[in-house]
């Protein structure tokens, strides 16, 4: 098939790839998801269900930005929860200690906690990512716990163990009110659910762009991408920057939603650990795996520990069952090893592979 008229093979190839992807089935899928998002506060205006949501659209927009690093260019890191703490900190600090908290304070910390995020990813990729992945990862690693024994330690700055409550201004305030009628609870809610979509649509645009291929081609064979004249540690460090500034921002909206932030919440392993189980459980190098992984982990997190309550009501009269009940992190270790059992790739990468079977297979033959 001829490339149509000024397109070369290569720009048509994109061309048609891009009409595709507006083809697939999954495209109603997630406009549902959006407007789901977006009409929850209106339907289940309970602020468990709005926070546990909310997290859900930050965490899977964290595992999105941690499955470029990982699953896009094939660079294991465990310092990426770190970057989302610089962002959480930032804000925090930027807010709490110049002064009157204004808009102009929030901007700034996002600015910092962005620009400091960038520069220590360059300066660990520079020293590291020219070696063997495993040395990349064991120096985030070290660099992650240093941040976490930071913040712990520089208590006249971070607070310490005890952490920071800053005041934020205007409708992020607590107890303000919003346009339309709207509360600063919802306008914050709103905001964040916003810079989660942008976020989001900005990594989409990432993977799917020709330095987005570049860096699937790396991931699959870098000794080739080399022997075709690409310089793999300046592509591999910009998506490594580009995946740490995205968790900063988060970073900061995890802060004007929370309005709390402390070592273990901000810079803790489990966070990292965290991520990891959600890109690992959605699907590593599908991108939109990241919102199966959250919900399903948040979910279970915040409903299972519910079991011990129902149990002491229904099992009243039996010790044993009320002692099961109680066991709700089995459940959950139960529950992730089913997941890991039956979709090897992750949800996300499961199915994919199995509609691409099918449609393989009911291809007609040339």
């Amino acid at each position: 098939m001829s490339a149509p008229a000024g397109l070369s093979p290569v720009q048509a190839a994109r061309e048609a790839a891009r009409r595709e992807r507006w083809r697939e089935p999954t495209v109603g899928l997630r406009l549902v998801l959006l407007l789901a998002w977006a009409l929850l506060p209106l339907t289940a205006p309970s602020f468990q269900t709005l926070d546990l949501a909310l997290k859900i659209a930050l965490f899977a927009t964290l595992a999105a930005s941690f499955d470029v690093v990982i699953g896009y260019t094939g660079i294991v890191s465990f310092g990426h929860a770190m970057f989302f703490g610089f962002g959480a900190y930032a804000v925090a600090l930027a807010v709490g200690k110049l002064g009157a908290p204004t808009y102009g304070h929030v901007l700034l910390g996002f600015l910092v906690g962005m620009a400091v995020s960038a520069t220590v990813a360059i300066v660990i990729g520079a020293f590291s990512l020219r070696v063997k992945a495993l040395f990349f990862a064991m120096i985030t690693l070290a660099f992650a716990e240093f941040a976490l024994i930071l913040a712990v330690q520089w208590s006249a700055l971070t607070g310490g163990e005890d952490g920071l409550s800053p005041k934020l201004p205007g409708v992020f305030a607590a107890g303000a009110s919003g346009p339309f009628g709207l509360s600063g609870r919802l306008v914050t809610y709103y905001t964040v659910l916003a810079v989660c979509l942008g976020c989001f649509l900005m990594m989409r645009r990432f993977v799917h762009s020709p330095l987005g291929r570049t860096l699937q081609a790396i991931r699959d064979n870098e000794l080739r991408a080399e022997a075709l004249g690409y310089r793999t540690f300046v592509f591999q460090l910009v998506a490594s920057s580009f995946g740490s500034v995205v968790a900063t921002v988060l970073g900061g909206c995890y802060t004007l939603w929370v309005r709390y932030v402390n070592p273990e919440s901000a810079l803790g392993i489990p966070i990292m650990l965290d991520v990891l189980l959600m890109v690992i459980i959605g699907g590593i190098g599908t991108l939109y795996g990241g919102i199966v992984g959250a919900a399903v982990l948040l979910t279970a997190r915040t409903l299972l520990p519910n079991l011990r309550g129902l149990g002491a009501t229904m099992f009243s009269g039996s010790e044993i069952l009320q002692r099961l009940s109680e066991r709700w992190l089995l459940y959950f270790g139960i529950l992730f090893i089913l997941v890991v059992f039956f979709f090897p790739r992750g949800v996300l990468g499961t199915l994919r592979e199995v509609a691409a079977r099918r449609r393989r297979g009911a291809a007609p033959e040339g």
